[in-house]
């Protein structure tokens, strides 16, 4: 895609799933790339798969911590010498269940990880780079963020939430950053494994193109957000669902 070689992203939650499959295009296209996740050796796994560290470099640490993010972006700047992309992929639900039952701690810790420390990333960023030399931003979003549903309710307010702010950010970030968002519906991954796990077919059965996502259809659709290929774009949320949403679901 035109606009991507030479590059260089963050992309967080990225040893795996979707995050991995973002990192894998944006090699594809020609960037290189900081993964960060919380486990040093899945890191260490995912850098060799994305070409070694003259493709990809890894930080281990929590996306919810300043010092990690500052970490990243410094190690990104001495390895590759800019930062001009930026994916929040970090996303976390470790509640299931209605609103009225939840655990407000769990409450707090899934706003914390999904909504504050995407915007502390994008401070972080804007700070050490975008702010004098412009870039691109694209948050993980979910069709969880753009209608009711149940059971996930927290991390669904989660993600209208990072809609919200990329719009917000959008604004306030023109002309010289975009921002946007994607929602994907059921993607194969260890993270969404408990929405499909045993009973793929039936799952994939209401989405009208039949089957559920993989890694790489969120990727192709990021990475195009981040070309220059999408240069008139910026606060939009572009649904990612295989058709899911048309009928009702999310």
């Amino acid at each position: 895609m035109h606009g991507l070689k030479d590059k260089v992203a963050i992309v967080t939650g990225a040893s795996r799933g979707i995050g991995l499959g973002v990192a894998e295009r944006l090699v594809a296209e020609g960037a290189r790339v900081c993964v960060t996740a919380r486990k040093p050796e899945a890191l260490e796994e995912a850098v060799l798969a994305l070409g070694g560290p003259d493709q990809a470099i890894g930080v281990a640490g929590n996306a919810a911590d300043p010092e990690h993010r500052a970490e990243a972006v410094a190690r990104t700047l001495e390895a590759f010498g800019s930062v001009d992309l930026l994916v929040n992929n970090t996303g976390i639900n470790p509640a299931y269940g209605p609103l009225v039952e939840l655990d407000l701690d769990a409450a707090r810790k899934i706003l914390d990880t999904n909504v504050v420390s995407a915007l502390g990333w994008v401070q972080e960023v804007h700070r050490a780079w975008m702010a004098e030399h412009g870039g691109s931003i694209v948050n993980i979003s979910s069709v969880a963020g753009t209608k009711p549903a149940p059971g996930i309710s927290m991390y669904g307010a989660s993600k209208a939430t990072l809609i919200s702010l990329t719009e917000s950010l959008a604004v306030e970030l023109g002309p010289e950053i975009r921002v946007n968002a994607v929602a994907p519906a059921v993607v194969k991954t260890r993270f969404a494994s408990a929405l499909y796990e045993g009973r793929e077919e039936e799952v994939a059965a209401a989405y009208p193109l039949k089957r559920l996502g993989e890694p790489n259809d969120i990727g192709s659709v990021v990475a195009f957000l981040l070309s220059a290929e999408a240069g008139w774009l910026t606060g939009q949320t572009l649904v990612v669902d295989g058709g899911l949403t048309l009928t009702g679901g999310v």
